[in-house]
């Protein structure tokens, strides 16, 4: 491959490092960049959304999207973007089915002189070269807090998201920043804590149907991490009776938790407006791809260095504002069974 074996003629030198760093891409269509977009798993409802908003931004500025899904598996992944190497991409924006699995498939990119950005996930240990996504430590604050301002007292269930996926972190530490004073003067005592492999609803189920026979249906709240888990917790508590009775936080506004939220027996998601991340994230690739800076607003650091950052902002959405997802053209009022 042309570009990978130009990239390993200027050796490991620091002055080749920096030559490197002002080619924006030395064999890139800069006026067509040919993005590709690796997702852990499109047969999750929102990313499919996502999809087509990065393929219609990419469109919009020039750039054609390859993309792959990776139906939740860390080899697939993997080996869909070594492919993506090797089909001389200018860019590859992934979301990262395991954070920590991709070390080596980014540097194969860096040597290919590969544009990686991380999307909505952060990837860790690696020398990627930028990171877009929503503040995950404010969602895990929404969520937490929508939860208490119902229930501000009494035992409350933490279900987080999949151990392999470094944004659950990113949540339960935002929960915890509401829950730990309210624990600490005894309002809340936390009766169970698990994180649900693979973000499985029928997983949740299963461990929510067991917290509840542990704590005799004592339990008050669930700080759900998305809005899958939510559901399968939900699940739960309607075979205890319990539905609406216990409030259950989520993320993603899935159109299922939306039509929860309004039949009562879901508390709240977080809205991510997807077009919004989707957009900034192909405009970030072709920025980088074209030498140019993006509007970078954070820096994070992934175990490897201080990732150069969008962050963007998350809204809470309850039963009193759910019109902002038909404002925003998320969903039709129909869809909601709205007037």
């Amino acid at each position: 491959m042309k570009r990978r074996t130009f990239v390993s003629l200027l050796g490991t030198a620091p002055a080749a490092a920096w030559l490197a760093e002002q080619i924006p891409s030395a064999f890139a269509d800069t006026a067509h960049p040919k993005l590709g977009f690796s997702i852990d798993d499109l047969r999750v409802e929102r990313w499919s959304r996502d999809r087509d908003y990065f393929v219609a931004a990419a469109k919009a500025l020039g750039a054609t999207t390859n993309v792959q899904s990776a139906d939740a598996s860390e080899q697939r992944q993997t080996s869909q973007l070594e492919n993506l190497i090797s089909r001389n991409m200018d860019a590859l924006v992934i979301v990262p089915f395991n954070a920590n699995a991709l070390t080596n498939v980014v540097s194969e990119a860096k040597q290919a002189n590969i544009k990686t950005i991380s999307y909505d996930r952060m990837i860790l240990g690696a020398d990627i070269d930028a990171y877009v996504s929503f503040d995950n430590v404010r969602v895990g604050q929404m969520q937490a807090q929508a939860v208490v301002d119902v229930k501000p007292k009494g035992n409350y269930f933490l279900l987080g998201g999949a151990p392999t996926d470094n944004n659950a972190k990113l949540l339960r530490q935002g929960q915890m920043k509401v829950l730990q004073p309210l624990i600490d003067r005894g309002d809340i005592k936390i009766v169970g804590a698990r994180y649900v492999p693979e973000w499985s609803p029928s997983q949740a189920l299963s461990i929510i149907e067991d917290a509840l026979t542990a704590q005799n249906n004592k339990i008050d709240g669930i700080v759900a991490s998305n809005d899958g888990v939510a559901g399968g917790a939900i699940q739960a508590l309607q075979g205890q009776g319990l539905a609406g009775k216990v409030p259950v936080s989520g993320q993603d506004s899935d159109l299922a938790a939306i039509k929860r939220i309004l039949d009562g027996t879901q508390t709240s998601t977080v809205y991510k407006p997807l077009k919004q991340i989707a957009s900034t994230a192909a405009q970030t690739a072709v920025q980088l791809v074209r030498g140019e800076k993006p509007p970078f607003n954070a820096q994070i650091n992934n175990g490897v260095k201080n990732v150069d950052t969008i962050l963007l902002t998350p809204i809470l959405i309850t039963r009193e504002n759910v019109h902002v997802l038909v404002r925003d053209g998320f969903y039709t009022a129909a869809q909601l069974g709205m007037k």
